[in-house]
């Protein structure tokens, strides 16, 4: 049996990075945003519940979603229809924020999710006056979510025990955190 000596040998193909942006949304992306926003699989991380219909969605996104500071829509480069979310809350004190995104079932697992946090932080920092810190907190069993803040330059910083009810169970999260003068990973 022949060994090879590697020379020659080619490293692992890279993935190449998927190209996302991130705009305001419109209320014509209510159609759009049922794609993630009706799934159960979808919203079982987030404080909502699946939507049934678009008319509380339309609301949500009249009255919560436009007048946000900080909430985008998440689309793949070269469509403009959105296939996700990404929000940064400013917290009471100003110089912190909290990190929230939801993405349609169909991208997980492609970095779209990566992707998008990446780009939100890059942004934010310079849009939002004060801003020394983001942070997101990730239920223990979301590892896929906690993977992608680690991928996007978060730093594990601690589980918070007993830290929150989240649909009607008390939840250990574990808190991610990114400060302006961390690196942003943009491929």
């Amino acid at each position: 049996m022949e060994q090879s000596t590697g020379q020659g040998a080619q490293p692992p193909a890279k993935k190449p990075a998927v190209e996302v942006t991130l705009r305001r949304f419109t209320l014509a992306d209510v159609d759009a945003m049922m794609a993630w926003a009706s799934d159960p699989q979808a919203a079982a991380p987030c404080r909502w519940e699946p939507y049934t219909s678009t008319e509380p969605l339309l609301a949500y996104l009249r009255d919560a979603v436009l007048p946000h500071p900080w909430f985008r829509a998440i689309c793949l480069a070269g469509d403009d229809r959105p296939v996700g979310a990404i929000s940064v809350s400013p917290t009471e004190d100003g110089c912190r924020a909290e990190l929230g995104y939801v993405l349609a079932r169909a991208h997980w697992g492609k970095g779209v999710a990566t992707a998008a946090v990446r780009l939100a932080v890059a942004q934010v920092f310079g849009e939002v006056e004060g801003l020394l810190r983001v942070e997101a907190l990730v239920d223990v069993p979301n590892v896929a979510s906690q993977r992608v803040l680690e991928k996007a330059g978060f730093t594990r910083e601690a589980v918070l025990r007993r830290y929150c009810v989240l649909k009607g169970r008390v939840r250990d999260m574990v808190i991610h955190s990114f400060i302006s003068t961390d690196t942003v990973l943009l491929d």
